[in-house]
């Protein structure tokens, strides 16, 4: 019964959205992306996208685990935790071509999902200045299905949007519910999308209910719900490190395909910071430890980030401000930040443009980046292609990277007073 009213307020939303003809737009060009994905896997990339790793690694898992990580079963680097090899092997079952379409008919099916959590979050957190009806929600909701992104997450058969839906529920669980059990469930949830990619590790640290109160200088931390915060993420993590210590050359290989390895500083067009680093090094013949330089950059922005969200002035929503922060993080300090990651970035700008005031210039930060992530990002990409020999540097997402993130700092630092119009 519950599963069929679910299914019915969800019909009744669509419906809602679907009176909207910039709706129907988006919904019919993001049917194109998916379309196009089906037929350039069919005609010319059936053995150059992502999704053929991740098929191999359901079939490594299951007969040589051993070799997991190693690269010459693969086009391309497997480098995520073994147990994301598990959720592969029903797909490394079944005929590869079919396994692709159902795999990105998945990835069609979750973003229905996505845009009504997106929805119904915006719902909880929306300002009181904004406007009270659902049209605007509609609008941004169509400009993520118009998002450039998909297209790559689709060709590549990659999995984004199960760490951006993983990521949206566990938000939403904290928005809405305080006891303990569903801070618990919460952060298992996002645990489990770091077993998946671990593209959300960096938001462990914001799950802290830790502030500290400039005005009365004094440091409030509540250790209980912290803990459970804490220990309901690391569970899902921790169950990979069973498979390590059964199998230690899984770590030994794992810790080399992501960090001390040769492929961390292989010239590519990653926008990260710590990516045009290594770049600049490697053009130059400069030596470098790739893993001092990830460890400098994490050390740098991550601690700015952090200190800034334990300073927050507003502490309503503030989880929100603290994954948008974490996911910045990765984006800015690890290897290999690329073009499709922004699906897990895009949703929670957007939410955060419906927290804000409707009109403070801190929109001048989150606004320009949403719009340059959605739309305009995949441009330099190409432009790294043409240019790489002799510039080899990505660097106008790093730009507006810096450009989000200055903004959600700003926010936590600006005094309360200056958000009278915020929900509370």
């Amino acid at each position: 019964m519950i599963f069929v009213n679910l299914l019915t307020s969800a019909k009744r939303k669509f419906n809602r959205f679907w009176e909207e003809k910039i709706f129907r737009i988006a919904v019919l060009l993001h049917l194109f992306y998916y379309l196009l994905s089906i037929i350039l896997f069919f005609t010319v990339l059936s053995e150059k996208n992502d999704f053929l790793i991740f098929y191999e690694s359901g079939k490594i898992f299951l007969n040589d685990i051993n070799n997991l990580y190693n690269q010459t079963y693969y086009l391309w680097d497997f480098r995520y935790f073994p147990l994301s090899a598990l959720f592969f092997v029903p797909f490394s079952l079944i005929d590869f071509r079919l396994a692709f379409v159902l795999f990105n008919t998945l990835n069609l099916f979750l973003n229905f999902l996505i845009i009504m959590l997106l929805y119904k979050i915006i719902k909880i957190v929306r300002g009181k200045d904004h406007e009270q009806n659902d049209k605007r929600i509609i609008l941004y909701i169509s400009i993520y299905l118009m998002g450039v992104p998909h297209v790559l997450n689709y060709i590549y058969g990659q999995i984004n949007l199960f760490i951006t839906l993983f990521i949206l529920i566990s938000l939403l669980i904290f928005l809405t519910y305080k006891s303990n059990v569903w801070q618990f469930i919460g952060s298992f949830i996002l645990g489990f999308s770091i077993i998946i990619k671990p593209t959300s590790i960096f938001l462990i640290p914001f799950l802290l209910i830790l502030h500290f109160d400039l005005e009365k200088r004094k440091l409030k931390i509540d250790f209980f719900k912290s803990f459970i915060r804490i220990l309901g993420v690391i569970l899902p993590v921790l169950s990979n490190f069973v498979l390590f210590a059964a199998f230690p050359k899984l770590w030994e290989d794992f810790l080399a395909t992501n960090f001390t390895g040769s492929n961390p500083i292989a010239l590519n067009f990653s926008y990260s910071l710590t990516k045009l680093i290594t770049n600049f090094c490697f053009l130059y013949n400069i030596p470098f430890n790739q893993l001092t330089i990830l460890l400098v950059s994490v050390g740098i922005v991550g601690g700015i980030g952090f200190i800034s969200f334990v300073l927050i002035r507003k502490k309503q929503n503030s989880i929100l401000y603290g994954y948008t922060i974490g996911i910045l993080i990765m984006l800015l300090t690890y290897f290999d930040s690329w073009d499709h990651h922004l699906l897990n970035l895009t949703p929670l700008l957007i939410i955060i443009i419906f927290n804000l005031p409707r009109k403070t210039e801190l929109l001048n930060y989150i606004k320009p980046s949403l719009f340059f992530f959605n739309f305009f990002d995949i441009l330099f990409v190409g432009i790294w292609y043409l240019t790489y020999p002799l510039f080899p540097y990505n660097f106008v997402g790093t730009f507006f990277l810096i450009l989000a993130l200055f903004g959600v700092i700003k926010y936590c630092l600006v005094k309360k007073s200056s958000f009278p119009n915020c929900r509370s």
